[in-house]
Parts: C-alpha cells; structure tokens; sequence
C-alpha cells in the first residue's frame, strides 16, 4: 500500500479518471471528426490515444493511489485485502466524479453540448461476453504482471483489445458510467450501461480467482 495519506490518493484517482475519459471521449470526437467517416480510422485514433494515456497515467500515479481508474480493479484490491471498504467506496467515488468531469472537459474542449446522453447501442449476448473477456484480461494483466512492467503491460492490454473485443473494451464499470454521458464516437446508451457492468464485475472476479489459483503466494 501506497505511504501517500488518503485525500492525496483519493485526489490521483480523481485526477486520473479525468484524464482518461477527457482522453477517450475527446480523441473519439477528434478521430471521427478527421476520419471523412472511415470508422476504422476514428478507431484507431481513439485506441492509440487511450493506450498512450494509460502508460502515461499509470506511471505517474501507481506510486501514490495503485492507479486503478477502475472499480472492478479496486474491488479486486478490496478482496485481496490491499484496501479497505471504506477506502475502496471512496475510490469509486472519486473515479466516477473525475470520469464525469473528464467527459464534461472533452465537450468544452471540443465545443460540444456539456451534458449530454449517449444514443449508440452497444447491447447483445456477444458484447456483454465481450466485456467480460475484457475485463477478465485486464485483471489478468494487472495481476500477474511484474509490478514495473504494469503500465506498459495495461496500456498494451487495452490497445489490443480495442480491437479483438465486439464491444471495443469498455472493462471498466466508471468508464462505462461516464460514456453514456457522451453522445459521441465513444457514447453508450444509459439502457446498456447496466448489462456491461455486470459483466464486468463477473470477469473481474473470474481472473482473482483464476490468479489465486495460479499463483497461490501472490507477491507482497
């Protein structure tokens, strides 16, 4: 755990949620904007954005909050006994409000209405399996990955999965929240926020107990 006293990182979860969501709301506006409507080139702009903001964040702020940006990953620390409750409640507190102000920073930036609802559907058998495959991988990668390597490991996870995942790899139930809040390239209607999360949690839990199974003496 962390030395850094709770407000400070409660304060880097904040800050690192925005950053990611202004960073996948903002680069899907700029990629579809460019992309004369190839929504394979929107795509690859939004991915290689998001997995360079993740290397970046990860890096900076491990050291003081683990850097998770993601409930499904504090739930997993909250399990492994690495956090408490109480600190993990107010890790997904300030995730969701910082990933909501993000999305809120990448309208103003991008001159879009600042509240918005999400129209794409993004539902189906196939993509809540997606999310779980999503997600299961990510915890995969966080856990088993030597713990130097985790920022470049995760932001190599998630540019992969983009692309081999039907639901282009939410794996994340704040990012989840706070893109239904976009009605834009990366938007998700508020009905299918629900069923995504819901696979999100199950796969996050599968891959703990795939690990403990694995690796029965987890590093300190």
């Amino acid at each position: 755990m962390s030395e850094a006293s709770l407000p400070r990182r409660l304060a880097a979860e904040f800050v690192g949620s925005a950053f990611l969501l202004a960073t996948v709301v903002g680069s899907g506006i700029m990629g579809a904007s460019l992309s004369g409507g190839n929504v394979a080139l929107a795509l690859l702009g939004n991915t290689l954005a998001t997995g360079a903001i993740l290397f970046v964040l990860i890096s900076q702020l491990a050291p003081i909050s683990g850097a998770h940006f993601n409930p499904a990953v504090t739930l997993v620390v909250m399990l492994r006994r690495e956090l408490s409750a109480r600190e993990g409640l107010l890790y997904a507190v300030a995730q969701l409000a910082g990933a909501t102000l993000g999305v809120v920073v990448a309208h103003l930036m991008f001159d879009q209405m600042l509240l918005q609802v999400g129209t794409k559907v993004r539902t189906g058998s196939a993509q809540w399996i997606a999310e779980f495959v999503a997600t299961f991988g990510l915890l995969l990668t966080i856990l088993l990955t030597a713990r130097e390597r985790v920022a470049a490991s995760v932001a190599l996870y998630i540019t992969a999965a983009y692309w081999f995942t039907a639901s282009t790899s939410f794996a994340n139930p704040t990012v989840t929240i706070a893109r239904s809040l976009s009605d834009t390239f990366a938007g998700i209607r508020p009905a299918d926020v629900a069923p995504f999360i819901v696979a999100q949690v199950v796969g996050a839990l599968a891959a703990l107990a795939f690990c403990r199974w694995m690796r029965p003496n987890p590093r300190a």
